[in-house]
């Protein structure tokens, strides 16, 4: 490991909380030094949380959704739901053994299903090879990638083009716009067809590549077309309950779309909701439904709501949406400034406050969006036999947010082939000074340093970028920059 400004020994000391087998500073994490400390000790909680759901299994390792056993789970307590954000999160380990372990885990065992909720697993492992340059396994999980699409389009392939989903199976149980053909489903199928294309070309295989690039370009035209509500200027559900007309609710997942760039540029006017609070914003992060929607946040019986409560499975989405809408978009309506306040927002929520009253980094299932309370967690508690046990998601692995700082926050955005563009999506009055170190991307050492007066780390001020300890770009302001 290869750090040039920051010590990984005193980071290790004020953060390695070692919760499982595995240390994070043993498998390789990057280091993170910034002015909002808020961020950076849930960032590194978040890591031991992440290392915490690795188990090694006779097969290799798996990386588990819930620490206790849970009843709905499959072979070796795994669930697929959050697996695409487990991928995602977990390309940035210096030891790329227990993602590739994952990742074969899905297509290799007989037992484990990949179908069970929406998974992005193409996508998902091909981002994970732009990270690592090493497009091994997705080479060797293509033709069982090939075989997922084509049973999800048997299975849930509509007449219409689109594809079909309950909104329980894409983990987002009681929903206020329900099952149909959802943003999400339609969203991760065009995304695996693209990767499919991608890898196909690579792999030399010209007549797959061209095939799965149509497929995309079809589903990304009917997505554009066909789930976007001209009306309430927001991509919606076609409800099954409603005969496949508009759900009429703006959910959060109407952001889906934009984490795989999606939307047409004339769609980024629906971004306007996120941040207000009559809509999405809320002090505790965006909430799964807008607030203007009847059923919001009306009860049900059951402790895993999505018809209001904010959920870091779905801010891990949005958030990722907006890092690439400010990046891959030419538009107005948002900033660099509004995605560190979102990242800000869901990293001052993933905590609980103990009996003593000491404030500590935790993350649950879902919460109140205008309070913090962990919703979840106060049913279960109130349960005589609570599914999973009353504090089963504790140091719950549902979402990302290191990505959400190393992708977003920092700005390395991953590409095939020589190169690397950095965009730091935080304006230069956000933050006095930010040092990522360490970070692993195609088999060299890159350090993100900012330093506005450049007293902070005694290096001048500005913008600096280091590969493998030695200094290749400087600049006075923050700036998109391709090395």
């Amino acid at each position: 490991m290869k750090y040039c400004v920051l010590n990984p020994h005193e980071y290790e000391k004020q953060y390695g909380q070692k919760l499982g087998e595995i240390s994070p500073f043993d498998a390789g994490i990057p280091l993170l030094d910034v002015e909002d400390k808020i961020i950076e000790q849930v960032y590194y909680y978040r890591w031991n949380v992440f290392c915490k759901h690795i188990r090694k299994t006779p097969e290799g390792h798996v990386i588990t959704e819930f620490y206790p056993s849970v009843p709905w789970a499959k072979k070796y307590n795994t669930i697929n739901c959050p697996a695409g954000h487990h991928l995602y999160e977990g390309r940035w380990l210096h030891n790329q053994e227990y993602i590739n372990d994952y990742a074969t885990f899905w297509f290799e065992d007989p037992e484990a299903q990949p179908r069970q909720y929406s998974f992005w697993v193409a996508d998902a492992i091909y981002n994970v090879c732009k990270v690592t340059d090493d497009f091994s396994i997705a080479e060797k999980l293509y033709e069982k990638l090939k075989e997922n699409y084509a049973a999800w389009e048997k299975s849930h392939g509509m007449e219409n083009g689109l594809f079909y989903q309950i909104d329980d199976r894409d983990g987002m149980e009681y929903s206020a716009g329900g099952s149909g053909c959802r943003p999400t489903i339609n969203s991760y199928m065009y995304a695996d067809a693209l990767a499919l294309s991608r890898m196909a070309q690579r792999m030399g295989k010209g007549e797959d590549a061209k095939a799965y690039a149509e497929k995309a370009a079809d589903l990304k035209k009917k997505i554009n077309s066909m789930l976007w509500n001209d009306e309430a200027q927001f991509f919606e559900t076609l409800a099954e309950e409603k005969n496949y007309q508009f759900s009429g609710v703006r959910e959060e997942v109407g952001f889906v779309p934009w984490y795989f760039n999606v939307p047409d540029s004339d769609k980024s006017v629906a971004w306007k909701f996120l941040m207000d609070d009559e809509y999405f914003w809320a002090p505790y992060g965006p909430t799964t439904t807008e607030q203007i929607c009847p059923d919001f946040m009306k009860e049900f019986n059951h402790e895993c709501l999505w018809n209001g409560p904010s959920w870091p499975f779905a801010t891990s989405q949005t958030a990722t949406a907006l890092g690439n809408l400010l990046c891959n978009y030419k538009q107005t309506v948002m900033t660099n400034g509004d995605y560190y306040k979102l990242l800000h927002t869901y990293a001052n929520s993933q905590f609980d406050v103990k009996e003593n009253g000491e404030r500590v980094p935790y993350v649950d299932e879902n919460l109140d969006p205008f309070t913090g309370e962990w919703i979840a967690r106060a049913q279960l508690r109130k349960m005589e036999k609570p599914p999973g046990g009353a504090d089963r998601g504790e140091d719950y692995n549902h979402s990302t947010f290191c990505d959400l700082v190393l992708n977003g926050l920092v700005g390395i955005r991953p590409r095939e082939g020589e190169g690397v563009l950095i965009n730091p999506l935080f304006d230069e009055d956000d933050l006095a000074y930010l040092c990522a170190d360490g970070i692993l991307y195609h088999g060299k050492y890159i350090c993100v340093l900012w330093d506005r007066t450049g007293k902070h780390y005694g290096k001048g001020h500005g913008l600096r970028i280091y590969c493998d300890g030695e200094e290749i770009l400087w600049s006075s302001k923050l700036v998109e920059v391709e090395i």
